[in-house]
């Protein structure tokens, strides 16, 4: 175990190392790790035929062998013809390549690349290694504040608890409608493959339990890739380069964990107008909701990472909040604190609920009030959700109890709250909270500070420039 953790450490410092040299030739980190991806699927494939004897998955004339001992400009050209044509191919490969582009121009650093590549043995290490390198990678990524690549990051902190409490079952299936790179699903499936040594049941987990959508090239290829090499989708990705949005489910699933972007629709986009929705709104986070509770199969369970205006804004977020209490069973909301995400400030709180039946009690976890977590000094760890898990059951959650007690422990941070009394709340908003906070709840770290203060001018930015339309409107 100590000798699988030091070559992986030592193989994740090897890889890092060069993308900090990229990186001072303006080669950003997500360029480096998607042509890292693209040439280590070839070194995998050249793996499969000379150890194994299997057929070559790339087509004649793209292969390993065909930018191994190129140089200089011939080698740029070649690999650029490969990438074009396996951006054509069918099934994992076309997947893996879709809308692939060299983004390392100098061929000294190509063939740096592929020099380090070629150095290792990827077929034969332990999928738990070559996966955790991967892995490693794109969290070192995520924090890279430059890449932009922390909007689709979730804190695997956070990540394991869901699964943990949700505990998929070998033979559901499991999705997420906004994936990113990948890190629910390999959880899910990290969870499930030691449930049963059935082969049956085994296959179905790697070929067809898990489903996956994004709506960027990129991360499909950085999702697909991930998977891939913790052995899963080895035929077809379960990644489709799709925006889940723009129309109906074409399966219903089991499980569904995901943290959708948060903000408004990428520009460009296109609108929304569903006949399956239960109403019409321009707000991303709530059509997500609705897509997600479309998708559930009756029975099925959903965990969501949600923002808090989807607790309380009104129109359409209160007809869609009605819809989830009566004919759902919204049986559990846990409040996150702020400092988890890269992203500054953002609250947000992570939705429980199954279909099928109505919603009689809804639980809350409060880890938000007097909770202090940073990305730097204090990261959320997933001990700190022990308590949580604790308190969830979920073996058997009519087990559950509060540990909130108006007289005996007025701050205690697990409580109950009658459905009747949510849907007597004005825009049945369940944005709850009851502790007690101190004068010094409300500290903040300077990059707190400076993020609402940028938020702020923004928003006082945006409605001068409103202002000053109207004005113009009014003086012609």
């Amino acid at each position: 175990m100590a000798q699988k953790t030091s070559n992986e450490q030592t193989l994740t410092k090897k890889v890092w190392t060069l993308a900090t040299t990229l990186s001072g030739q303006g080669i950003g980190f997500t360029d480096y790790i998607t042509q890292l991806t693209y040439l280590l699927f070839l070194k995998m494939d050249d793996e499969n035929v000379k150890l194994f004897a299997e057929e070559s998955a790339i087509p004649e004339g793209y292969r390993w062998s065909d930018l191994i001992e190129l140089d200089g400009l011939d080698l740029i050209e070649q690999y650029e013809k490969t990438l074009k044509e396996l951006s054509e191919q069918s099934n994992l490969i076309g997947t893996i390549y879709t809308k692939a582009q060299n983004k390392i121009d100098k061929p000294v650093y190509l063939k740096k690349v592929i020099t380090m590549i070629n150095e290792e043995q990827w077929l034969v290490m332990d999928g738990d290694v070559k996966g955790a390198i991967y892995e490693s990678i794109l969290e070192k990524n995520g924090q890279d504040k430059k890449s932009g690549a922390g909007q689709y990051f979730t804190p695997r902190s956070l990540i394991s608890t869901m699964v943990d409490v949700t505990r998929p079952q070998i033979g559901e299936t499991v999705c997420d409608p906004a994936c990113g790179t990948g890190g629910f699903l390999l959880a899910a499936y990290d969870y499930m493959k030691g449930q049963s040594s059935d082969k049956e049941k085994r296959d179905f987990l790697r070929e067809k339990a898990l489903h996956g959508y994004d709506n960027t090239a990129l991360v499909v290829t950085l999702a697909s890739m991930n998977l891939y090499l913790h052995g899963i989708g080895t035929d077809r990705s379960p990644i489709l380069c799709q925006d889940s949005l723009e129309k109906s489910p074409s399966v219903l699933v089991d499980v569904i964990l995901a943290n959708p972007p948060f903000g408004t629709r990428p520009s460009g986009s296109v609108e929304i107008n569903r006949d399956d929705f239960y109403v019409e709104t321009k707000n991303n986070q709530l059509n997500f909701l609705q897509h997600m509770m479309v998708m559930l199969k009756n029975g099925g369970r959903a965990a969501v990472v949600l923002p808090d205006n989807v607790l309380f804004e009104g129109g359409a977020g209160e007809v869609i909040r009605k819809k989830l209490l009566t004919e759902f069973n919204l049986h559990t909301i846990l409040r996150l604190p702020t400092g988890i995400f890269y992203a500054q400030g953002v609250k947000a709180n992570v939705l429980f609920f199954s279909k099928g039946t109505p919603t009689k009690d809804i639980w809350f976890y409060d880890y938000r009030t007097g909770v202090k977590h940073t990305l730097a000094t204090n990261p959320m760890q997933r001990h700190h959700l022990d308590d949580f898990v604790e308190c969830y059951k979920s073996e058997n959650i009519l087990a559950r109890q509060e540990t909130y007690d108006s007289e005996s422990n007025p701050n205690g941070r697990w409580r109950k709250y009658n459905v009747d009394d949510i849907l007597k709340r004005d825009k049945t908003s369940l944005d709850i909270t009851w502790i007690k906070q101190n004068d010094d709840d409300n500290d903040y770290t300077l990059a707190e500070l400076m993020a609402q203060i940028q938020e702020k001018s923004d928003n006082i930015s945006k409605a001068v420039a409103k202002l000053q339309k109207l004005m113009a409107n009014i003086e012609e």
